[in-house]
């Protein structure tokens, strides 16, 4: 009988084949998982360093400035600034009218206003055709942006004037140091949008000492008669508050809605403070 039957080698064949299968299996490279959640935190970390300022300073000296929210008969419109250098590099809208055909002219209105402004380098920027009311909330809470601006900077330049003045150590320097230090307390305050039955006001006041040195209404109802009402009763409203040095002022006749929403923007202006 011979040794070699067919049988036999078909079986060892089978075998030495199945071991060789087994044999690469096992050599196959396996994944290394510090690898992987490194490769996977890579794109997340580079995510976050992209991430922008929201307010206050951001990269390199630039801050980013948000003016009043104004109330528009569509709805509110807020815009922010980033500034470098004292020049707006950008400008945005960061509350816009929403719903319906507001959606439209939002999105027809906005962007062409956020570059007028960042050519004009101010609030004399034109109104966008058929969007009005929202340009008009814009060049306002534009124009309250910039007016923090020249606060911020000038509150800057008090201050490092009332250093310089008191590293001198000399009895004049130590004057004008008093003084400076006096500007320097000086603040402006704006109070809450008060919405009356004819529009929104909105008052301002500039605080020094405890004292209201001066009060003005960044908004007030527009359009028909309320022209010649806020006409008669914003400027007394303003002398009324300064010299009464509180909210409680009497209200003007004949224009009793803009009074009480002035009375009330002025008192939560008042709150801020602290007075």
């Amino acid at each position: 009988m011979r040794k070699s039957h067919p049988i036999r080698r078909v079986v060892l064949a089978t075998a030495a084949t199945v071991s060789g299968v087994v044999l690469l299996l096992s050599l196959k490279p396996t994944s290394d998982p510090a690898s992987a959640s490194a490769a996977g935190a890579a794109p997340s970390a580079a995510a976050a360093g992209q991430e922008s300022p929201q307010g206050g300073t951001g990269a390199a000296g630039t801050t980013t400035v948000d003016g009043d929210a104004t109330q528009t008969q569509y709805g509110v419109v807020q815009v922010r600034l980033t500034v470098a250098n004292g020049k707006i590099t950008q400008a945005q809208a960061i509350q816009a009218p929403k719903g319906g055909t507001s959606d439209q002219k939002t999105a027809l209105s906005v962007p062409q206003l956020n570059k007028e402004t960042v050519a004009a380098q101010s609030a004399n920027i034109d109104a966008v055709s058929g969007a009005t009311y929202t340009s008009t909330g814009y060049k306002q809470s534009l124009q309250s942006a910039l007016d923090k601006m020249k606060e911020a900077a000038s509150s800057s330049s008090s201050s490092s004037s009332s250093s310089s003045s008191g590293s001198s150590g000399s009895s004049s320097s130590g004057s004008s140091g008093s003084s400076s230090s006096g500007s320097a307390q000086a603040k402006t305050v704006t109070g809450q949008v008060a919405q009356t039955q004819y529009g929104a006001v909105q008052v301002r006041i500039t605080v020094a000492g405890g004292k209201i040195t001066k009060a003005e209404a960044v908004q007030a109802p527009k359009g028909g008669l309320s022209d010649q009402k806020t006409a008669l009763a914003v400027p007394k409203l303003n002398q009324e508050a300064v010299a009464a040095g509180n909210a409680n002022i009497d209200s003007v006749s004949g224009a009793t809605y803009t009074s009480t929403g002035y009375k009330q923007s002025l008192q939560s202006a008042l709150d801020q403070a602290g007075g």
